[in-house]
């Protein structure tokens, strides 16, 4: 008979079936739901504790079947079937648990399934409840409920247009009363700088003056933030000096520290550009100079030149150290790819003022100018005042190789630089340097007026009616006139001056041979746009000199230039373009008549009379072979001799009665007799511009008496046409 220590020790050695290893290489086809499945899944296993219950059973049967002397002998085969039964049902449920419990290959991280298991939750439920926690620290922070409410402040006052200007200046009001004496915890952090920026734009003078005192000693920590520095560009743009002189001062000492850095550089540099004071330039440029221009002058109010030379000239024991260490900043922001400084190109040219000519520092300077494998420092360099004549210096003293290397870095930028106020110039000089006038005019002329024949023309006439580009088109026939260079460009003169002096010891040509054969390669393209858009020229001041000019100084066969020239100048020249109906409407209208513009006279005289005039002489100098543009005009005009006579134009008719190569001018004398009486007429009666010039004196001269000021002597203007009356005096 089985006793009970028997029957605990058999049902000890039975062994328990666990649950069936799945195939980790199978995938099952049957995915687990976690919204629907979790819940039931968790609430299952924690119910099923099956085991404790089977063996509390197996200890109560021993200890009966032990009281009454043992048990049958089917017993411990039943007791085995129950428990198979019962390890079978735990089986199931623990498959069912792991069906519906969520794992990571059900496309959520490990750790995350194991919370979502560890508390009961679903991923919608750890999600929000993650986001209130967010919210909580949030919260916990300083000024939390402030930034919320600057936040909407700004929300509303960003929205210019939507909000009343009542509203706006109440809500503006409200912002100032949270930000005043709190702003340097706004300025730091990259979602409240952008209030206190909408608190300057709405600010008036005073307020403004308040936030800049208040942020007084932070201005080189904000101009290093990535965000805080628009701070600085939003109080300087307004152009108050009091301002300026509050925040540039900040940044003497830590210049060289700066212009290093990746945010701080660019603030810094459009500081130096657009705002700093003439003083304040040279303090910033000083320090480029060596450490002890940073440490000893920061706090000084003396005045100081920004010039090396005259710093070099003071200290000439020093010139060593200042060169070296100029030459390290250059070289540093030149490594670091950061070359578009304005501050970079001013300090590049105090170098290159200051080397000596045919030393290796030149050479070397050379070098690094030319090293940078992308060209973005040339091309950078050309559209500055100082980084082009830092360039044109380059293409002074350099060699040959080294001209050409330089030409070719501007293959692409050419037109854009024609047509830049500083960036001209550096064409000029290649005019005038490069000797290989074949290398100049094949590198050159194709990219300034395009490769694309169908796009010369346009070209040409845009670049001849803009005043930059023009001269890059017109150096060549005109020279330095002051009709080409204007007191807006002054400077260009003096660069190219500068540039002569330099070019006596590095260029072999004449510069005249130089001049003829560049004209010569440009003539063909120039005279084929006047022959195709002749028109589109002469309706300007700029176009109208660009058909002179190049009519007198361009080689080649001008016949068609000439005719297409004459061909404007048909028609009835009284002719006048209506007033447009309103502004912004589209005229369709024809341009005025030639004869109705002042420069399109002007032109036509100086075609007839077929040379330039010389002011010293007070003569007029044919140019060979002479134009006989008399004879190819007349044909166009003669129908309306008289109109031209007594018209603006006047002094067209003129000239041709004083031409000498005018094979029609007796005809035309004849005309101008039989009509004597209507010169007579328009000699001294009131021209139409005699009118509105007189109207726009007497209009002046009330605006002036009205503002209480002593007026201006008005010239007495002679009335009547002064071509009328020398055409009689001819008679």
């Amino acid at each position: 008979m089985a006793t009970a220590t028997t029957t605990k020790s058999a049902m000890a050695g039975i062994k328990r079936k666990s649950a069936p290893v799945k195939n980790a290489h199978v995938k099952e086809s049957k995915k687990p739901k976690f919204d629907s499945g979790m819940k039931p899944a968790l609430k299952t296993k924690t119910q099923s504790v099956p085991v404790k219950k089977v063996e509390e059973a197996v200890d109560e049967d021993s200890e009966d079947s032990d009281s009454d002397g043992g048990a049958s002998l089917d017993f411990e085969s039943g007791e085995s079937e129950d428990v198979d039964s019962v390890d079978s049902e735990e089986q199931e449920e623990e498959e069912n648990d792991s069906e519906k419990l969520p794992t990571s290959t059900d496309g959520l991280h490990p750790q995350r399934a194991k919370a979502v298991v560890a508390n009961s939750q679903s991923s919608k439920e750890a999600h929000a409840k993650q986001k209130q926690l967010a919210q909580e620290r949030k919260a916990a922070k300083p000024l939390a409920d402030q930034l919320v409410r600057t936040k909407k402040i700004w929300e509303r006052l960003r929205r210019k247009s939507h909000v009343p200007a009542d509203e706006r200046k109440q809500l503006v009001t409200e912002l100032f009363e949270i930000i005043t004496g709190r702003i340097k915890d706004f300025v730091l952090k990259h979602d409240s700088v952008r209030v206190v920026q909408t608190a300057i734009k709405y600010a008036n003078r005073e307020q403004r003056l308040l936030i800049a005192g208040e942020l007084s000693g932070t201005y080189r920590q904000l101009a290093e933030s990535r965000y805080a520095k628009f701070l600085i560009g939003k109080l300087l743009v307004q152009g108050d000096d009091k301002i300026r002189d509050i925040i540039v001062p900040e940044f003497f000492g830590n210049v060289r520290r700066l212009i290093k850095h990746p945010e701080a550089s660019w603030i810094l540099d459009d500081v130096y550009r657009g705002v700093a004071s003439r003083q304040q330039k040279a303090s910033i440029l000083r320090e480029w100079y060596g450490a002890e221009f940073a440490l000893f002058e920061k706090d000084s109010t003396d005045k100081v030149s920004g010039d090396l030379a005259d710093i070099l000239a003071a200290n000439p024991g020093k010139r060593a150290p200042i060169m070296r260490s100029l030459q390290e900043m250059i070289n540093h922001l030149i490594q670091k790819k950061m070359t578009g400084f304005t501050l970079l190109h001013d300090a590049m040219l105090q170098y290159f003022l200051n080397v000596k000519p045919g030393t290796e520092e030149i050479t070397d300077y050379l070098e690094l100018i030319k090293g940078d494998e992308e060209g973005d420092l040339l091309k950078n360099l050309a559209f500055t005042r100082s980084g082009s004549r830092v360039v044109c210096l380059a293409l002074a003293y350099g060699t040959a190789k080294d001209r050409k290397q330089i030409l070719k870095t501007y293959k692409d930028t050419l037109q854009l630089m024609a047509a830049d106020p500083n960036g001209h110039i550096v064409i000029l000089t290649a005019y005038e340097v490069i000797d290989d006038t074949v290398l100049t005019s094949k590198s050159i002329f194709p990219e300034l007026i395009t490769k694309d024949a169908e796009k010369q023309v346009e070209n040409i006439v845009f670049s001849a009616n803009d005043i930059n580009s023009r001269t890059t088109l017109l150096y060549l026939f005109q020279g330095r006139s002051k009709a080409l260079f204007p007191p807006s460009l002054a400077a260009d003169i003096e660069i190219l001056e500068e540039i002569d002096v330099i070019r006596s010891t590095t260029s072999k040509k004449d510069p005249e041979i130089r001049r003829s054969e560049l004209a010569k390669a440009l003539s063909p393209f120039l005279l084929k746009a006047i022959e195709s858009a002749a028109g589109d020229l002469v309706a300007s001041s700029f176009g109208s000199q660009f058909v002179t000019e190049v009519l007198f100084g361009a080689e080649g066969d001008k016949s068609a230039s000439l005719k297409a020239v004459a061909e404007t100048a048909a028609g009835d020249p009284k002719y006048l373009q209506p007033a447009a109906a309103g502004e912004g409407t589209e005229d369709s209208q024809p341009p005025s008549h030639i004869a109705a513009t002042p420069w399109g006279g002007k032109m036509l005289k100086a075609l007839i009379a077929g040379g330039r005039y010389d002011v010293k002489t007070k003569t007029v100098v044919p140019v060979e072979p002479a134009l006989n543009f008399a004879d190819i005009l007349y044909p166009n005009i003669e129908d309306y001799i008289i109109d031209w006579a007594t018209g603006s134009s006047s002094f067209v008719i003129l000239a041709l009665t004083e031409a000498s190569n005018f094979s029609k001018k007796d005809d035309l004398m004849r005309i101008l007799k039989e009509n004597k009486k209507k010169l007579h007429k328009a000699a001294k009666e009131e021209t139409p511009e005699q009118k509105a010039r007189k109207e726009a004196a007497v209009a002046e001269k009330d605006v002036v008496k009205g503002k209480g000021k002593k007026s201006k002597t008005v010239k007495v203007i002679e009335v009547g046409n002064k071509g009328s009356a020398l055409l009689l005096e001819k008679l």
